[in-house]
């Protein structure tokens, strides 16, 4: 894990994300309540959706997550463990049908129904419903779903749990050029995914950079840096 040396660099682009007032509701998720910059221009503008616990933002186009933010500390990890798993799946009907995922999609897709935020992190019932929405789903690999990337939520957790305040997590999927789709909506299947973890009271971050295969195994976590120049996004703007 290397330290933060730069969390602000220069876009001169224009940013296809949706602005930082639309996430207003739920700025707790973000470090400083700042939503990262991204500056991928699509053709149908990522939309942001606030829950109880987490945050995403949605693309239209791949029916997807583009990413989805979270604030753990011990105290929320501590009462999501009385939490029971609830598995009941769901649309989001705040999202136009034509740009989300459907139930339909991912039936007999041979993929898991891949949590961004995890329900193991959700420390009452009411965020623990929502995190059954598909807007915070990816299509993932079995195996990877229930092993790999099942071990990466858990050393989160166990970090979050053992660290002095908040600490921010952003998780999100990375497509190919020419992404694999599952259902009738074409839902994209993502080539990585990834979890940055960013402890402000440590000045320290670092991501786990996953293949999403069954094959897959969990490697030494990237530097944030590494995660910048993969994805082109950057995850921790500083204020101005």
């Amino acid at each position: 894990m290397l330290p933060i040396r730069h969390l602000a660099l220069a876009f001169s682009f224009a940013c296809g994300a949706a602005s930082a007032g639309d996430f207003d509701s739920c700025r707790e998720e973000f470090a400083n309540g700042i939503p990262p910059v991204v500056p991928h221009a699509e053709t149908r503008e990522p939309r942001a959706l606030c829950f109880d616990e987490f945050a995403v933002l949605h693309s239209g186009i791949s029916h997807t997550p583009v990413y989805v933010a979270e604030r753990l500390n011990s105290k929320l990890l501590l009462d999501a463990r009385y939490n029971q798993r609830t598995n009941k799946f769901f649309a989001d009907a705040r999202l136009p049908k034509s740009e989300r995922a459907e139930l339909y999609d991912y039936r007999s897709s041979g993929f898991d129904r891949g949590h961004m935020a995890p329900a193991g992190d959700m420390a009452t019932e009411e965020a623990m419903a929502q995190s059954f929405s598909l807007a915070n789903m990816v299509p993932q690999f079995p195996v990877n779903n229930r092993r790999a990337w099942a071990s990466i939520e858990k050393a989160t957790r166990h970090y979050a749990m053992r660290a002095a305040g908040d600490v921010y997590v952003i998780t999100g999927p990375v497509f190919d050029k020419m992404p694999p789709t599952i259902g009738a909506d074409h839902v994209w299947v993502p080539q990585h995914l990834f979890k940055l973890v960013y402890d402000p009271a440590r000045h320290r971050a670092w991501a786990h950079w996953l293949d999403n295969t069954n094959e897959a195994r969990v490697g030494k976590p990237i530097s944030y840096e590494e995660l910048v120049k993969r994805t082109g996004i950057e995850f921790l703007p500083l204020k101005s």
